[in-house]
């Protein structure tokens, strides 16, 4: 297998979409860090976001456990496919490193990677909310990428330094091997009535709290976590 480097690395501030007076839900108006700009040479990863990024709904994005986000080019070509858009690219997700050579199935929780200056950590797999949706006018995408597993996942940094395209990923630590973010994807998704394993991924301490919290309440039969306003919200 050829070494995981990041392919590009993308920031974007929070615009505004979307009218007002629309009368189709997707036509609204929106705010969304989730378009972002290519970026060239050497970039800040700081502890909460890349130098320049940042997030227009900060209760659910950024922060420590989310401080970067990243998808994996090669899934592309699915979408592409799978959606009937040519220009569904790198850089449609709202990623902050696009990256090669690795996938939901390589990496798992608590990995520690050294890339560029900066040390950084596998913190949960990427959970899709309607903006993606919104963006690219289909209602039922967040759903889509869950069915698909094919969520990208999140960073926090452990280590601030300057990090660049063609940086490679440089393996450190791999404390919860079991754990890969496929893995994961596939218990909070798809195996939500096994309550065991919701209790064993809920007990893996660098999985990101909120995560854990979730896990954590199915196991102790808390009931079903309704998903509609974070996969569908405003967009009926």
């Amino acid at each position: 297998m050829s070494q995981p480097v990041i392919d590009r690395i993308m920031v974007g501030k929070p615009q505004t979409f979307g009218n007002k007076e629309a009368t189709h839900p997707m036509d609204l108006e929106w705010t969304t860090g989730i378009v972002k700009h290519s970026v060239k040479g050497k970039i800040w990863a700081g502890e909460t976001n890349l130098e320049g990024d940042g997030q227009a709904d900060l209760k659910r994005h950024g922060g420590p456990e989310k401080a970067i986000f990243v998808y994996t080019v090669s899934h592309y070509n699915y979408w592409q496919k799978k959606l009937h858009k040519p220009d569904f690219s790198v850089g449609a997700f709202g990623e902050n490193l696009a990256v090669k050579n690795i996938n939901e199935n390589d990496l798992s929780i608590g990995d520690v990677f050294h890339i560029g200056e900066a040390v950084v950590q596998v913190s949960q797999p990427r959970q899709p909310c309607w903006k993606p949706a919104r963006r690219w006018k289909i209602k039922d995408l967040a759903i889509q990428i869950q069915q698909e597993g094919l969520t990208g996942w999140y960073f926090r940094v452990l280590k601030e330094g300057e990090i660049q395209a063609g940086d490679y990923l440089q393996i450190q630590k791999r404390p919860f091997p079991e754990w890969t973010v496929a893995k994961c994807n596939d218990v909070m998704h798809n195996k939500k009535h096994d309550l065991e394993l919701a209790a064993r991924l809920a007990a893996c301490e660098l999985l990101a709290p909120n995560w854990r919290n979730t896990l954590s309440k199915r196991a102790g039969g808390k009931g079903k976590l309704d998903i509609r306003n974070r996969v569908i919200g405003p967009n009926e």
